[in-house]
């Protein structure tokens, strides 16, 4: 977690968090550390980060020198989509406007030189997790997207050159057949908008390629053992609506971070539907269905008339500024937990078929020693670097900041010489100032 939010295993504010959530990133050597005897030129890699994610890609690229992989033989997904973050998760640095002119500076990087990567997965997941509906989730995922194209537009780009690397990441939840609905109208959708807004010509800008997951949001701290069918489900649903690309939860997260036993359990559900149930065999299975094919025209006209409305403020970035996208999930989120509370939504084994007594589970612990070590570790490391280059990089960094150039080709030679993440952030945080989300009533 402080790696999202800028700041390094031994800054105050990271105390209680480090290794806890994830990865410890904080400088070049933790990249290093991280990536040791992986070929980068032979996998893919995606990196679940945000308003750090022009430091984490930076230091992929110089791991990559360091291996001598060509950038151009580099694969993956960074997340990097910082319009779902003012509406949903909420991990932030600067306010919207320079946030997406670091991810445009992104876009802009990779599309000349890593072409192959993808640099933003728009993320309806997190969106979803907030307690958008599944129309919600379409709406304001694919209106992040328009809002990126736009940028992108604007800073001289033609859409066939960074249309094609653009992916997406949707929540899937429990509605088995409103899940499914969701991806179909989310493809049709995206190619009407990038075809006939953007006059995109090449058949790859208009499509929608996207990861999924389970919704993690969906799983109970009681009866944990009830998630593995919530997780199957969904997942089915994912196949069935046409993804990509397919992230299983463990039925112990609701705890901790999974244990080894729980993450098999996820992997074997993935290759249960690969190898056993036939599903993947062919394309749109459901296609045809008339309850399918209503249910997503609903979907899609429902999407419609919320990005109609946030066309109408003036984009999205305009209509988070006014806390509107913010204001409908909260909105949406509070009639779900009444729903739940009276009753009238069933979770099986928190308002319904609840037991008395529930047997503990064990789940994953971490040592606190861990935090201690990894904090010594950069202390260590930052002590004996040459200070003068990495001041002279973060000034850089600054004027590029300041100046409107691509902050990404400072940014290689600032990890380059250790400059760390948090010092990175902080220029970020100096040049930009820091955001305050609007009150919403």
């Amino acid at each position: 977690m402080p790696a999202l939010m800028g700041y390094d295993a031994d800054h105050p504010r990271a105390r209680g968090e480090v290794g806890k959530e994830g990865v410890s990133i904080s400088t070049l050597d933790d990249f290093q550390r991280l990536f040791a005897d992986i070929p980068l030129g032979d996998v893919t890699t995606s990196m679940t980060i945000n308003c750090t994610a022009s430091v984490a890609l930076a230091m992929y690229l110089a791991i990559a020198d360091r291996q001598g992989v060509a950038w151009s033989r580099l694969g993956g997904t960074m997340q990097n989509d910082m319009l779902k973050e003012f509406i949903a998760q909420k991990e932030w640095i600067c306010p919207p406007d320079p946030a997406v002119r670091i991810v445009t500076d992104m876009i802009e990087f990779t599309s000349k030189h890593v072409p192959r990567f993808n640099p933003v997965s728009i993320s309806g997941y997190h969106i979803r997790e907030a307690g958008a509906t599944a129309v919600q989730e379409l709406a304001f995922t694919l209106a992040d997207g328009l809002g990126y194209v736009e940028a992108a537009l604007a800073r001289g780009l033609d859409v066939d050159t960074f249309a094609p690397r653009l992916s997406f990441f949707f929540d899937i939840h429990n509605d088995f057949f409103e899940e499914i609905a969701k991806l179909r109208a989310a493809r049709r959708l995206w190619a009407r908008f990038m075809k006939e807004r953007y006059r995109a010509r090449k058949p790859e800008s208009m499509r929608l390629r996207t990861h999924t997951q389970t919704a993690g949001v969906s799983a109970t701290a009681q009866q944990p053992l009830n998630n593995v069918a919530r997780v199957a489900l969904q997942a089915l649903a994912a196949v069935l609506g046409g993804a990509q690309s397919l992230h299983t939860n463990s039925y112990d997260e609701t705890w901790a971070l999974p244990t080894e036993d729980a993450v098999t359990v996820a992997l074997r559900t993935q290759q249960i539907i690969a190898e056993e149930t036939g599903v993947p065999l062919t394309i749109d299975p459901l296609g045809g269905s008339y309850y399918l094919e209503k249910l997503t025209d609903q979907m899609e006209a429902g999407a419609r008339e919320y990005i109609e409305r946030i066309d109408a403020m003036g984009g999205i970035v305009r209509a988070i500024d006014q806390g509107y996208p913010q204001k409908e999930i909260a909105d949406a989120a509070y009639r779900y937990q009444l729903m739940e509370d009276r009753g009238e939504k069933v979770t099986v084994g928190v308002n319904k078929y609840v037991m008395k007594e529930e047997k503990p589970i064990n789940y994953l612990r971490i040592d606190e020693r861990v935090e201690l070590e990894q904090i010594e570790r950069v202390g260590r490391f930052k002590a004996a670097r040459d200070m003068s280059k990495v001041e002279r990089r973060l000034k850089q960094l600054a004027d590029a900041c300041r100046n409107g150039g691509n902050v990404m080709p400072v940014l290689v030679d600032a990890v380059k010489d250790y400059a760390s993440l948090g010092e990175i952030s902080d220029v970020y945080r100096q040049t930009f100032g820091l955001y305050r989300e609007p009150i919403i009533f």
